[in-house]
């Protein structure tokens, strides 16, 4: 029984022992398991602490460059903008300064015609108090005075001055005879310049056609700096308003209109348009242009069959493709003078190819671009003389206005000649036609409504007056017109700016006194 209680008491405290030494090894091995796990969880800690600080410092940088590019963008700006104030400021000085210069040579010059006066009225006093002693002495010594003297005068004079007016007079009578055909010819041609500046532009403006005005915004670019790059380097105006789908390219020389229309539809058609782009596309263009210049200078002296031409003279004779002569293109104007001036020479038994080439080359003159202070027929001539072309041809050239005497039978044929061709109208373009289109559509509308009798569209387009009929529509008719032609203007038509329309009703009596 003791034995079997010992052996129990010690079962226990070897379990107890044994439940004491677990424990304590379980605690060791969970002291250095957590001890483990905080060194990994330390380590992961500072990862992650050390990806952090990069990520901030990556973040940091970069707003750092953004608002770094976004200062120096703004300095930038304000550069330009105090270099365009110093460069304005610059020339308002310029422009003081001269004008300060350009009032004290006004003063002066003031203060001498001033003196210059003075001295010239005391002269004339002096020259009039020596007539009038002249005359005193005069009237002293024939014992008339002067008014008697003056009437005997005029009566020994009247019948000798009849006599002399009478000859003079069918001197002129004759001579107006003999000129008058080329004095008629002449005041034509100057009839027809006259009345061909209202279609200045038409030859000083090009319309380019665009499908919507997006593409406005594009062109014009940010800040403008497209429309600006283009307009420097083709040296064309470009004007973009309220037309629709239109844009007008403004320059009085043709070629130069002719390169930006073509650069301005390749950039269209790519889509690219950027400073650089333009620049490009412009470089090249010109390139095309002025290569098809030379081909159509060539191809024309080889339909004519004409020889031996300067290359310079046939870059002249390309260049008249872009050029126009009353209303006509001036290439074809000298085609046709060219082969009317061979078929006279041939009836009149001279030489027909110097004829078709002075006929050619008659108008050269009006596409030189120095020299512009003298007639485009001696400007002419004087090419002519530099790039070695016969005397004939050259005469020919600068007097077929008369600005020189005509020292060749060629020279009044081309004469003859210019002036068949130039009295043919030349055809409307494409402007005047859509001008005359609306109109047109904006007249029919407003007659399509009962009881209008008349319909004027004036002030090119900006006003729509329309009359009716007093016994067919009444005064709040015509308020209804009125309202109603300007909807449906709005819906159906398209037009810059806005159009005025004014319904005129108004009742006449009318008697008659028999």
């Amino acid at each position: 029984m003791d034995d079997t209680i010992f052996l129990i008491v010690t079962a226990a405290l070897s379990i107890v022992v044994g439940v004491l030494i677990a424990s304590t090894i379980l605690k060791k091995s969970i002291i250095k398991k957590s001890k483990v796990l905080l060194e990994e969880a330390k380590e992961k800690a500072e990862i992650i602490k050390k990806e952090k600080i990069l990520q901030a410092k990556e973040k940091f940088l970069q707003l750092k460059s953004e608002h770094e590019k976004v200062i120096n963008e703004k300095n930038n700006l304000i550069q330009k903008n105090e270099n365009k104030i110093r460069q304005r400021d610059s020339i308002l000085s310029k422009k003081i300064e001269d004008a300060q210069r350009k009032q004290n040579n006004l003063d002066v010059l003031k203060t001498n015609l001033d003196n210059q006066l003075q001295i010239l009225e005391t002269k004339q006093n002096e020259v009039e108090k020596m007539h009038e002693d002249h005359i005193k002495q005069l009237e002293t010594i024939s014992g008339f005075s002067a008014e008697q003297a003056k009437e005997q005068l005029i009566e020994s004079l009247k019948g000798v001055a009849e006599s002399e007016a009478m000859v003079l007079i069918r001197e002129i009578a004759d001579e107006a005879r003999l000129t008058a055909n080329r004095e008629a010819k002449k005041i034509v041609i100057e009839t027809i310049q006259r009345t061909a500046a209202e279609h200045a532009i038409e030859n000083t403006v090009t319309v380019f056609n665009i499908e919507s005005d997006e593409i406005k915004g594009r062109i014009i670019g940010r800040e403008g700096r497209n429309i600006r790059a283009l307009e420097a380097m083709t040296g064309i105006e470009i004007i973009i308003d309220d037309s629709p789908d239109a844009i007008l390219l403004s320059g009085f020389d043709p070629i130069r209109r002719e390169v930006a229309r073509l650069s301005l539809q390749k950039l269209v058609t790519d889509g690219r348009i950027h400073p650089a782009r333009i620049e490009e596309v412009v470089t090249k263009t010109r390139n095309e242009v002025e290569q098809e210049i030379l081909e159509v200078g060539k191809r024309t002296v080889i339909d004519l069959g004409i020889h031996n031409m300067h290359h310079e003279l046939i870059k002249l004779v390309g260049r008249m493709k872009y050029r126009s002569s009353y209303g006509q293109n001036l290439l074809a104007h000298s085609k046709e003078v060219a082969n009317l001036s061979a078929t006279m020479a041939s009836e009149l038994g001279l030489n027909p190819k110097i004829a078709k080439r002075a006929g050619l080359l008659h108008d050269i003159g009006k596409i030189a671009e120095n020299e512009a202070e003298l007639p485009h027929a001696i400007l002419g001539m004087k090419l002519a003389e530099k790039y070695k072309e016969k005397p004939d041809v050259c005469n020919a050239i600068g007097a077929h206005h008369d600005e020189i005497e005509m020292e060749t039978l060629i020279s009044p044929i081309v004469q003859i000649c210019d002036a068949i061709s130039g009295a043919r109208p030349g055809a409307r373009r494409e402007v005047v036609e859509a001008y005359i289109q609306r109109l047109k559509k904006l007249e029919g509308l407003a007659l399509s409504y009962p009881g209008v009798v008349k319909t004027y569209a004036i002030q090119a387009g900006r006003e729509l007056r329309v009359i009716v009929g007093a016994e067919q529509v009444s005064d709040a008719d015509a308020d209804k017109i009125s309202y109603e032609l300007s909807r449906k203007i709005q819906e159906e038509m398209t037009y810059p700016g806005q159009i005025k329309i004014t319904v005129i009703r108004e009742t006449r009596a009318i008697n008659y006194a028999k």
